[in-house]
């Protein structure tokens, strides 16, 4: 089982970034996909996630409206699109995979890739 996150870098603020994870080993398309934030000085955050079962999507309120998840299960990717980024979008983002089709938790989530570090500054 892997996931594999990348497309990370530094980026001004206002700017955009999209992110990838690449799923290998396990039946994605019976997984939901949730991309977590962790940033410096704070607890890891669910950022986004998509459901298997029916592509709902769930967005934190710090960046609806900013971020567009998706995925392609042909391809056994997931991607997380970052529009008008902010200084506080810093952080190493992760995808992960959960059987479940509402997953908010981490705990909630079996498989998981090592992240890639987004850096938004002037």
């Amino acid at each position: 089982v892997q996931l594999q996150a990348s497309g990370g870098g530094l980026v001004q603020p206002g700017g955009s970034l999209r992110l990838s994870c690449a799923a290998s080993g396990f039946t994605f398309g019976l997984y939901s996909v949730g991309w977590f934030r962790l940033a410096p000085g704070k607890e890891r955050e669910l950022v986004a996630s998509i459901s298997y079962r029916d592509r709902k999507t769930y967005y934190s309120d710090s960046v609806k409206d900013r971020f567009t998840i998706s995925r392609d299960n042909a391809k056994n990717m997931a991607y997380l699109q970052m529009n008008n980024l902010k200084s506080e979008d810093t952080g190493v983002y992760s995808c992960a995979a959960s059987p479940r089709s509402r997953a908010r938790d981490s705990y909630e989530y079996d498989y998981w890739g090592q992240g890639t570090l987004v850096t938004v500054s002037s």
